[in-house]
């Protein structure tokens, strides 16, 4: 088993910035001891039905970080995301630092290049991104180290950064009154998902778990931190020792009932692709693939 390098003692200023559009939340994570940060899932707008893109999101968080004067060393993707498009490349233009993700990213090129009908051009080994983690790897913000925990299910290349006494958690969970995300998209497994949870459930009761996504169910208000006490105890879907058998049998049936995101078609072509849209033709003009009956 792998043993990781926590230090609950470190305790990193966590901001987060939440899109309506698409119920996702990005993070500005700054070392307490440096003017170091990360920027954790950040998103580019998209006017799907005008295939018009904007920034928005981005902009407010550059905006942020200039604002106090920080240095991004990190943009990190905890996985290929299906519901809104990554904004890294825009904000790395503007601002530096690394744009990272989880090596199992190779497999989800490999998948939906195919669905997408991408040709050899596209390439399938991870190259479009700065850093590919596996399993228990380190990288440092300012002082911090951070490390990664490969937390598979909602799809291959799903990654939990854990920094300090905070964990970002991607897709794998969501707030306890919100359950788990769904295990039904090529390369997704519930069985994996559920191992992948009990990882999370397994560090420090007091860790701070953020979400990459919050919908507020039964009309509360938008949430997006809690703890692995918190989650353990209370979580809808695995909460309370839910076991293995059982979560895989709601998990699989909850899903069949789940329509696509809407945003999946874009989403995918460009997060794949880390982040860039795709090349300009002749005369300038940028097309996304719709492929039919395939998803």
């Amino acid at each position: 088993m792998t043993t990781y390098p926590i230090e609950m003692s470190v305790q990193p200023e966590v901001k987060g910035f939440f899109d309506s559009e698409t119920n996702t939340i990005s993070y500005v994570v700054k070392d307490p001891a440096s003017t170091a940060c990360a920027v954790i899932d950040s998103v580019m707008d998209i006017d799907y039905a005008a295939g018009r893109i904007a920034y928005a999101h981005a902009d407010q968080i550059i905006a942020d970080i200039e604002a106090r004067g920080l240095k991004l060393e990190w943009l990190i993707e905890t996985h290929v995301h299906a519901d809104h498009l990554s904004g890294a490349p825009y904000i790395q233009q503007r601002l530096g630092g690394q744009i990272g993700i989880g090596a199992k990213i190779r497999l989800v090129q490999e998948t939906f290049g195919k669905v997408f009908n991408e040709g050899t051009e596209f390439q399938r080994d991870g190259s479009q991104f700065d850093r590919l983690f596996e399993d228990g790897d380190c990288y440092r913000i300012g002082a911090m180290t951070a490390f990664v925990i490969h937390t598979p299910g909602h799809t291959p290349a799903c990654m939990t950064h854990v920094i300090g006494d905070a964990a970002f958690v991607g897709d794998t969970l969501f707030m306890p009154d919100g359950g788990s995300a769904r295990a039904d998209f090529p390369g997704g497994d519930a069985g994996e998902l559920y191992d992948s949870i009990q990882k999370l459930l397994s560090l420090p009761d007091q860790m701070r778990l953020f979400m990459c996504h919050d919908y507020g169910p039964n009309g509360r208000e938008i949430r997006w931190e809690t703890t692995v006490a918190d989650e353990r105890a209370e979580n809808i879907h695995v909460g309370g020792g839910r076991s293995r058998e059982e979560f895989i049998k709601f998990r699989t049936a909850r899903d069949q009932q789940l329509a696509m995101p809407k945003l999946i078609i874009p989403a995918l072509q460009v997060n794949m692709n880390g982040g860039e849209l795709p090349p300009e033709d002749e005369d300038g003009r940028r097309y996304l693939k719709v492929p039919l009956d395939m998803l």
